[in-house]
């Protein structure tokens, strides 16, 4: 009885392990057939957003009267764009640190600070960019895309890079003699956009009123992009 018993369970072991082996060939076979995949699609969008960096840098002995000094030039260039509706102004950095002699003792105080235009108006910008460099300087100027037309344009290529991800899918299938595929997973990602445009600002630097609104601004196209990365396996 005993040994009828030792035998049953050897003989349930052994289909057991069987079991086991064909699962894993199988799982073998399966990942064999996993294939990565990328697709991409691109398209160059024009830029319809300014942004310009001004900013007033100072020197006093009294650290108050030169955060007096440059509380005032800041708040005169925010009354200035008040006269552009359509350019938006902010505080950018600002920072106040003591200067020494080469006997480590303090001589006088500067200090910096920004106003950082954003707009999709190029005149209006330019027009309140000649008038308060009376007062500041240009730091610089840059173009990109705004952010509602990113939105629109990343919708429409998550689209647009999903059916290419599918066709190249699909292509696979024919020549790996499978009759369809199935999806593992699938990762969508964005790219592109910033492009400064440092020619223009120091062009500007020089430049009075009339002479920036007369120029022609080049913003130029920035290039957004989304990628599909994901993986297929043929069944």
């Amino acid at each position: 009885m005993l040994k009828k018993i030792v035998e049953k369970v050897v003989l349930m072991s052994s289909i057991g392990l069987t079991g086991l082996a064909c699962m894993s060939l199988a799982n073998a076979d399966n990942d064999r057939r996993i294939i990565n995949l990328q697709a991409e699609a691109v398209r160059e969008v024009a830029n319809d957003e300014m942004q310009a960096v001004l900013y007033t840098e100072l020197n006093e002995k009294d650290a108050s009267v030169l955060a007096n000094k440059i509380n005032t030039v800041i708040n005169q260039a925010i009354d200035t764009a008040k006269q552009y509706p359509k350019v938006h102004i902010k505080t950018g950095n600002q920072n106040t640190y003591p200067v020494y002699n080469d006997k480590r003792q303090l001589v006088n105080w500067r200090g910096r600070a920004e106003v950082v235009l954003n707009s999709q108006d190029f005149k209006q910008t330019s027009e309140l960019v000649a008038k308060l460099q009376n007062r500041l300087q240009l730091q610089g100027i840059s173009f990109d895309v705004s952010d509602a037309q990113r939105q629109k344009v990343e919708d429409e290529l998550y689209i647009e890079a999903s059916r290419a991800f599918q066709q190249r899918a699909q292509l696979l299938v024919t020549p790996w003699n499978a009759s369809k595929y199935e999806l593992v997973n699938l990762q969508l990602n964005t790219s592109g956009g910033y492009r400064p445009m440092p020619m223009y600002a120091k062009a500007a630097v020089s430049l009075q009123s009339a002479d920036i609104e007369s120029q022609n601004i080049e913003a130029g196209n920035s290039e957004i992009k989304v990628v599909a990365n994901g993986s297929i396996q043929l069944q």
